[in-house]
């Protein structure tokens, strides 16, 4: 039975590590005014009728802070590359000259600044409700086996055990939070 608990606190460890990398990576698409090609990840390209990631068709890099530089591998990919940075509505407009494109991050104002605090802390809840989400299922999990045989101080123990791992991770997501609303505030 002990090894089913351990099992149990693993597994759901492991799912909380999943949630915390995935509010990791949302985080990283809000912008906070710093040019970053990681803010581009998810949009996708019409490659010859194949949809494509950005990155798999161009080269993205950083000219300087507020502005990111995409060099398609084939000239002819200007066009959809161009359409579908538009189509994604990430609040930028990019520069075709014919070569290359160009994204120019506008400096952010206040209220910006603010909505997108917002949007930070609305992902944190999403995944404070995964978190949540995966300590009920474990201490159901626990409860199966306490009617299957394991003993109540034991059953107990393990459900004080997944909400200290609970209390563990909700502090993580707080803490990304709190860091991604200093660097957005920094003006």
């Amino acid at each position: 039975m002990g090894e089913d608990v351990a099992s149990i606190i693993a597994s759901a460890e492991d799912h909380m590590k999943k949630a915390i990398s995935h509010l990791e990576t949302e985080l990283i698409k809000i912008r906070a005014g710093k040019a970053n090609p990681q803010m581009l990840d998810g949009i996708m390209v019409d490659y010859y009728g194949a949809p494509m990631p950005i990155n798999q068709v161009a080269n993205i890099s950083v000219m300087d802070a507020r502005t990111l530089s995409i060099q398609p591998w084939e000239k002819n990919m200007l066009q959809p590359i161009e359409r579908a940075i538009i189509a994604a509505n990430i609040g930028v407009n990019p520069q075709n000259d014919g070569a290359l494109i160009r994204i120019f991050l506008p400096p952010l104002t206040e209220e910006r600044r603010r909505e997108l605090v917002k949007k930070c802390h609305g992902e944190g809840e999403h995944s404070k409700v995964a978190i949540r989400n995966i300590r009920r299922d474990a201490i159901e999990h626990i409860k199966k086996l306490q009617k299957n045989g394991l003993s109540e101080d034991a059953a107990k123990d393990a459900e004080d055990e997944v909400q200290s791992v609970t209390d563990k991770y909700t502090a993580g997501v707080e803490k990304h939070l709190a860091a991604k609303e200093k660097e957005i505030m920094s003006v």
